[in-house]
């Protein structure tokens, strides 16, 4: 990854959405191919996931490893969920994937990282706000990506940087409006719902308010999710009809859970956001430029 000589600083942005992050790593993968760097990336939930790949540089590694353990209970599964407590299980994927299995280039993570920077966002629960944590070097910081992707009713507390985090996508599912606010006024936003999609209410209010009774500002956040979702797509919208932003998302409907396992649907996500990815190279270098 090379520094820029943009004048106007140009921001990446991931939306998260469980294995409909698939359609993400795609467009990612594209972007290595054909050498697209922000000038600063912000991951959430999934998009941190698959979003550290990227900036690792380590082309094919995000569908190659959910391809290869996807069915693995180790790596997702109700059976995680019982023992630990974490649907994705905290050692199998934030331990053996990364340093054994599928291993993660942390140097040149953190060479890229210190060019370009990359944040995470998770939520506070305490507070019920969003973090916006940039990091640096990998190894340490795990933790912060484990908690921006670590989903509320079916993952425990991450406990970092003497926080209590959860799912980024709680607090801010799509931060541009952040990244605007220190200074990337144009945002590459890549989403991993298709153009018309509306959010609706949680079903799991009761669940939530039972679970997180402790927490009555991250109930509310959670609760209040879908408006702030549907405001933050209607701002996007106004920001690249004035030509401050690009969005990248699925060119068509297609079903996929969030905690997707059927290996065919996550190489369809995979390969639609390879090919929307190239239906926008002339704009999107034209944007950059």
């Amino acid at each position: 990854m090379e520094l820029s000589n943009r004048t106007e600083k140009v921001g990446l942005v991931l939306e998260g959405g469980g294995m409909r992050g698939m359609y993400t790593t795609g467009v990612l993968d594209v972007f290595l191919e054909e050498k697209i760097f922000a000038d600063a990336v912000i991951g959430v939930s999934a998009g941190a996931v698959f979003g550290c790949s990227y900036m690792s540089e380590q082309h094919g590694r995000g569908i190659r490893y959910n391809l290869k353990y996807i069915n693995d209970d180790r790596y997702i599964s109700m059976k995680s969920w019982l023992k630990t407590g974490n649907i994705f299980n905290k050692d199998f994927c934030y331990d053996e994937i990364p340093n054994k299995l599928d291993v993660y280039d942390y140097d040149k993570f953190k060479e890229n990282a210190a060019k370009i920077p990359f944040y995470v966002c998770c939520t506070n629960v305490d507070t019920g706000k969003a973090e916006y944590i940039r990091c640096t070097d990998f190894k340490k910081e795990m933790d912060y990506m484990r908690a921006s992707a670590s989903l509320p009713l079916v993952s425990q507390i991450v406990y970092k940087g003497g926080k209590k985090l959860l799912d980024g996508g709680t607090g801010d599912s799509i931060p541009v409006d952040f990244f605007r606010g220190i200074g990337y006024k144009k945002n590459i936003v890549v989403l991993t719902r298709p153009e018309g999609y509306v959010k609706k209410a949680s079903s799991s209010a009761k669940l939530l308010k039972f679970r997180y009774k402790k927490y009555p500002e991250f109930i509310e956040t959670n609760l209040n999710r879908h408006d702030n979702y549907n405001k933050a797509v209607s701002a996007i919208e106004e920001y690249e009809r004035q030509g401050e932003a690009i969005i990248i998302r699925p060119s068509e409907e297609y079903k996929i859970g969030r905690l997707e396992r059927n290996q065919e649907k996550l190489v369809y996500m995979y390969n639609l956001g390879r090919k929307d990815a190239m239906a926008k190279l002339e704009e999107l270098r034209k944007f950059l430029d």
